[in-house]
């Protein structure tokens, strides 16, 4: 076994010793991306000069390296895909790619790979794709540095800016997608990282998690998108120093968690969202060092959601804090910093003497009447508000933070 495994190295670096380079532009002799690639050995290198080259469903069959020189342009003329990778070990950077086809039936794409390995998508500008980038059943693949952009008005007529589909282990950092239907989607895609990507302007959403266990995104920036993210029937999602902003409309929000459990929320800016987080169905997160900051609702809480922590959260300037639509409460609301809250501090400890109530009354109302959202700065307001907080009724009276802090973190 061990002298199998030798000779494949010894092979591998004898090939990577006699990879070759081909050159292509109009006054090359090889001036087309297809009879280059038709003539390269496996492992070879394929630079392309500045310049507009057609090229549609073209198709990688071997490890190559794919390299657009500053100002090198593939025309995909609307037809199909322009580059499908099909073989471990391709790289492709540097083109700016235009024009790849749309259709009803076919989720066409600039770049389409299928049960690839070993692949990187790299500092690549696509010009107003049906889909950007869609990876199909691959592994152990990077995209980076990627600019990928649309002018899509309508769900139906748009695709996604960078898509996986029964990935593994993909690394997805330093994109930025806008003008599409979703920025980044992944469904069941496990192990795999979103990381420092820049998603706004979306018809629908910045980024779409479904049936994806094990992975993470962090310090990525989610704004004026429909929605700015949403995870559902997930497991072991941790999401970190994300910054979701103006994410504005009827039923939109900065972060939708459906059906996820033990995952985990940290550090993340919420600020100036319809709904900061709405959690439906989901048990077993920790919610900590988070900032909530005009809002509508900091966080909406549906039911069936159990045993879930918030804790060393900021809650400022929301209109409403906290929103249950029901009077049980299985979580647990300790340490958090409160704007409202209206207690002391005598022992001078920094956490408030006075337990603090964070769920009104009047958002129990909005919730089953939303017209009266027009009486929310009204006295009435304030009046049944206090009613509530002396005597609940139509809120848990169990919600208590009884740690409150005095000072935000």
């Amino acid at each position: 076994m061990r002298l199998t495994i030798v000779s494949i190295l010894l092979f591998l670096l004898v090939q990577v010793g006699h990879t070759s380079t081909w050159n292509i532009c109009s006054t090359c002799p090889m001036q087309t991306l297809e009879e280059a690639i038709l003539k390269a050995a496996p492992l070879d290198t394929v630079r392309v000069q500045k310049g507009i080259y057609t090229c549609s469903d073209l198709e990688l069959r071997k490890p190559i390296t794919l390299i657009g020189e500053e100002g090198a342009v593939l025309d995909g003329l609307g037809t199909g895909y322009v580059l499908k990778i099909l073989s471990d070990s391709v790289s492709i950077s540097g083109f700016k790619i235009i024009n790849s086809g749309r259709s009803y039936t076919k989720d066409f794409a600039a770049i389409y790979t299928y049960r690839a390995n070993y692949f990187t998508l790299s500092n690549l500008e696509i010009v107003d794709p049906f889909f950007g980038i869609l990876l199909e059943k691959s592994k152990n693949g990077t995209v980076i540095n990627n600019l990928i952009y649309g002018v899509s008005k309508r769900e139906a007529d748009s695709g996604n800016g960078i898509h996986l589909w029964h990935c593994k282990n993909v690394f997805v950092e330093n994109n930025e997608v806008y003008g599409l239907r979703d920025g980044i989607y992944l469904e069941f895609v496990d192990d795999s990282q979103v990381i420092e990507n820049y998603t706004h302007n979306n018809l629908r959403y910045g980024l779409h998690f479904m049936f994806s266990n094990r992975d993470e995104y962090v310090d990525n920036v989610f704004e004026n998108n429909g929605a700015g993210v949403a995870v559902m029937f997930s497991k072991f999602i941790v999401m970190k120093e994300n910054r979701f902003t103006h994410n504005w409309g009827t039923a939109s929000y900065g972060l939708l968690l459906k059906e996820i459990y033990d995952a985990e929320v940290i550090d993340n800016a919420f600020t100036e969202n319809t709904i900061g987080i709405f959690i439906d169905g989901s048990t077993r997160i920790n919610y900590t060092g988070n900032l909530f900051e005009q809002n509508g609702w900091a966080i909406k809480v549906s039911g069936g959601c159990y045993t879930n922590k918030f804790y060393e959260n900021n809650f400022i300037g929301n209109s409403f804090d906290i929103s249950y639509n029901s009077k049980m409460n299985d979580n647990s609301f300790n340490g958090n910093y409160w704007s409202d809250y209206t207690g002391y501090d005598l022992d001078k400890d920094g956490i408030g003497d006075v337990p603090y109530r964070p769920v009104k009354l009047f958002s129990y109302i909005v919730n089953n009447t939303p017209e009266t959202i027009i009486l929310l700065r009204s006295l009435f307001v304030d009046i049944i508000n206090f009613s509530e907080k002396v005597s609940p009724v139509f809120t848990p009276d169990d919600l208590i933070d009884n740690q409150p802090s005095i000072m935000s973190f």
